[in-house]
């Protein structure tokens, strides 16, 4: 009989979500979530997210995957799971869809996405106080950002419109990253809050959103076409969620 003390894990967590935890370990998780209130609003996060998730791409989620893709998946890993969408045109959920794509862990290891928050958040901290030198390029140079960025980084840097959210392009500057150079953009609310988007090198090809917070301060991380993004700024986790999936969704449509 299992130690009803051991703490649950995160992968538990995640295997919940997905429905793939097993039954016999499914009711100590109940009591958990029951017994530690931040979990339980954790793991409501990612069912909200799978949903959105699947109200978006399960239409295109069924369709056939083509035999090229197919069999170059085969080759390289015969049991990589594959989440989140290719080329707005197909989106392979293996074993529970969108929601595999948002709650399940096994795409990304534990280190790459403490190492990506953690220095997202630091710059995030550092930056948003500044008033007269919160970015080397402001806002009102939209194109030479980009250009500059993508020039320095090796990979197309873009700047989303983050009007729809009210948040306005403050700029952009250069950061050192965990493999080489790391973008950092900056967006301010009327009130005055600030989001910040940094972006990096990293060896995984495509992953889920993951949730970190630090103090005051939450960040959104995921990775897509072998570059990591995560998106920073208040507690408020709806207001953050959705201020991701306007990056991320932008970023799909330009295929950056």
């Amino acid at each position: 009989m299992k130690d009803r003390n051991i703490p649950i894990t995160e992968d538990e967590l995640h295997a919940y979500v997905d429905g793939e935890l097993p039954a016999e370990r499914r009711a100590e998780v109940e009591a958990w979530l029951a017994a530690h209130p931040e979990d339980a609003e954790r793991v409501q996060s990612w069912r909200a997210m799978a949903e959105m998730l699947h109200a978006r791409y399960d239409d295109v989620a069924q369709e056939p995957v083509p035999a090229r893709l197919e069999l170059e998946r085969l080759e390289r890993r015969p049991r990589q799971w594959l989440y989140g969408a290719v080329a707005a045109a197909l989106v392979a959920f293996v074993a529970g869809g969108a929601a595999g794509w948002v709650a399940h862990g096994a795409a990304n290891t534990p280190s790459t996405f403490q190492s990506f928050t953690a220095d997202a958040l630091d710059a995030h901290r550092l930056y948003v106080v500044e008033v007269r030198h919160p970015v080397e390029v402001g806002g009102n140079e939209r194109d030479h950002l980009q250009a500059w960025l993508t020039r320095r980084c090796g990979w197309t840097v873009f700047a989303p419109n983050l009007e729809a959210s009210g948040l306005k392009l403050v700029g952009g500057r250069l950061l050192p990253g965990p493999n080489g150079p790391a973008s950092f953009l900056m967006y301010e609310g009327p009130s005055g809050e600030r989001y910040t988007i940094y972006t990096a090198k990293t060896e995984s090809g495509a992953t889920q959103m993951r949730y970190a917070k630090t103090d005051k301060d939450g960040a959104l991380f995921w990775a897509d076409r072998g570059v990591g993004y995560v998106v920073s700024g208040s507690g408020d986790r709806d207001r953050l969620t959705k201020v991701a999936q306007a990056v991320y969704d932008q970023a799909e449509k330009s295929g950056t």
